[in-house]
This record gives C-alpha cells, sequence and structure tokens, in this order.
C-alpha cells in the first residue's frame, strides 16, 4: 500500500482535452490571433495556413479566434446550466429520499416525471417563444432539464442510506431529517453527484451546441460552436474545414469530458478495487 492514487490512462487524456479547450477558453479573454467581428471579404474561405492557422469563414473571419471565444460560450453555459440543475435537483433529492413514501417524495418525483416528457430543445422553443433566444434562455433550459436527472440520482444514493445503522443512530440522538440529510447524506453521495456532474457537463455542451445550431442559443456576434455549424452547413463541400473544426472542437470536449467522468467513477467507486 502505497497510498498514492493510480489514475487510469482514459481519465488523463479526458483531463488533458478538457485542459486545452478550458486554456483556450480563459486565453480568449486576453487574446486571440484575429478579432473575432473582424471581418475581410477579400480573405473569406481561405484554407488553414499562414496567417490564419485553421483557415477564414464565409466572413473572411478567423476561424480558430471564434474557435476560442466559441470554447468560452459553450463551457460558460455549460457549467452554469448544470450548476443550475444540481443546486435544484440535489435539495429536491434529499427531501424525496427523506420523505420516501409520502406526499412530497410522489409530488417531487412526478414533477420530475413531467419535465423529463419534454427534451431541453422543446423547452428551450418553449421559452424562446416568450422571452426570445439567448444564451441566458439556453442555461435555463438546460439547467431546468438537468434538475430532474440530479433529483433522481441524488434520490436514488439517499435512499439506500437511510437504512443503514448509522443514520439511524443519528435518528435516535434525536437529529431531524434536514440535519441528517445535509450532515450524512449529502457527503456520502458527494462522489456519486460529481461523477453525475461531469457527464452532464458534457451534455450540456452537447446541449448549447444544438440549440446554438438552431438559433436558440447565443446570438450574434457571439461566436459559438453550434451557429458556427450552422452557418457552415451549406459550404461543406466549397471549405470543409468551416464545418470540421468546431465539429471538431464539440466532439473533443464531449470526449474529454466522458473521459473524465469515466475515471472520477473509477477511482471513487470502491467496488472496482483500483490500488491506491
Amino acid at each position: 500500500m502505497t497510498g498514492r492514487v493510480s489514475f487510469p490512462a482514459a481519465f488523463l487524456a479526458g483531463a488533458a482535452l478538457t485542459a486545452i479547450f478550458a486554456a483556450a477558453a480563459l486565453l480568449s479573454f486576453v487574446w486571440t490571433p484575429h478579432p473575432v467581428d473582424g471581418m475581410a471579404i477579400a480573405a473569406r474561405l481561405r484554407p488553414p495556413g499562414g496567417a490564419h492557422w485553421l483557415g477564414t469563414d464565409h466572413f473572411g473571419r478567423d476561424v480558430l479566434s471564434m474557435l476560442m471565444v466559441g470554447a468560452r460560450t459553450s463551457l460558460a453555459v455549460a457549467i452554469v446550466a448544470v450548476g443550475f440543475g444540481m443546486a435544484l435537483g440535489v435539495p429536491l433529492g434529499l427531501v424525496a429520499a427523506a420523505r420516501r413514501g409520502g406526499i412530497a417524495d410522489e409530488i417531487i418525483m412526478r414533477g420530475n416525471d413531467l419535465v423529463f416528457a419534454f427534451p431541453a430543445l422543446v423547452i428551450a422553443i418553449l421559452i424562446t417563444a416568450v422571452f426570445g433566444p439567448s444564451a441566458f434562455n439556453a442555461i435555463l433550459a438546460i439547467g431546468i432539464f438537468n434538475t430532474p436527472v440530479f433529483a433522481r440520482v441524488t434520490r436514488g444514493a439517499a435512499l439506500s442510506l437511510w437504512t443503514l445503522d448509522y443514520i439511524r443512530a443519528a435518528q435516535v440522538a434525536g437529529k431531524g431529517q434536514a440535519r441528517i440529510s445535509v450532515e450524512h447524506i449529502l457527503p456520502n453521495i458527494a462522489n456519486l453527484l460529481i461523477v453525475q456532474g461531469t457527464i452532464q457537463f458534457s451534455l450540456g455542451i452537447l446541449a448549447e451546441a444544438a440549440l446554438s445550431y438552431v438559433g436558440l442559443g447565443a446570438q450574434p456576434p457571439t461566436p459559438s460552436w453550434g451557429r458556427m455549424l450552422a452557418e457552415a452547413q451549406t459550404m461543406i463541400a466549397l471549405a470543409p474545414h468551416v464545418a470540421i473544426f468546431p465539429g471538431l472542437a464539440i466532439v473533443l470536449t464531449v470526449l474529454g469530458l466522458n473521459l473524465v467522468g469515466d475515471g472520477l467513477r473509477d477511482l471513487t467507486d470502491p467496488r472496482l478495487g483500483r490500488p491506491r
């Protein structure tokens, strides 16, 4: 027993991919190769190379610069949306587990079923029909969709703990359900919630890209990977790089986050018996 944690290779690869895109997003706050709103019609649809490492789009904008700022948009929307869903879903799941079989449990879980009946895209359409398309409304739609996910995961994990002896001892000691949930249940399911949060984060990036693709996410002039794909779909045969690079950015970011999630699951699951 060395006391050291052995990180899976997949986890390290995923962490590296995620770190690259996170670094690009942070770097875009202070520097990009070219201004993202700088149009040069004379330089439109140039292939990668020279002054434009990843080429230019149909307006002559630098693709690399737009990808960097687009990473900022996608990651910010996904982080806030998943945080919103976790902030609502985890307390609801704890309450449902504490009141298992009661009216509160039934109301919460049937409400979750109702939300699950509407995909994030449908929720976004409903929201934008009232408030208009924007990054904030995309966050709201993705966050609402994530809420029942965290509520169900939290409830399922918490239910198995409420039958354990140390929880019964806490009840005998006079602790109420709310205090037990916060002091004993939540810390013991935190690892599971972190893993689920990582997975939902990757799905949040996909959802943001899908909403931006159909015009319901971040609006121009803010770059977005999904909208870059939408604008490039009619020029794939003429300038394939305009669609390939934002598509690769989405695929690699989601892949990296999924690898991180799988690695965290392996590291935190005692049944896998990884050496420490």
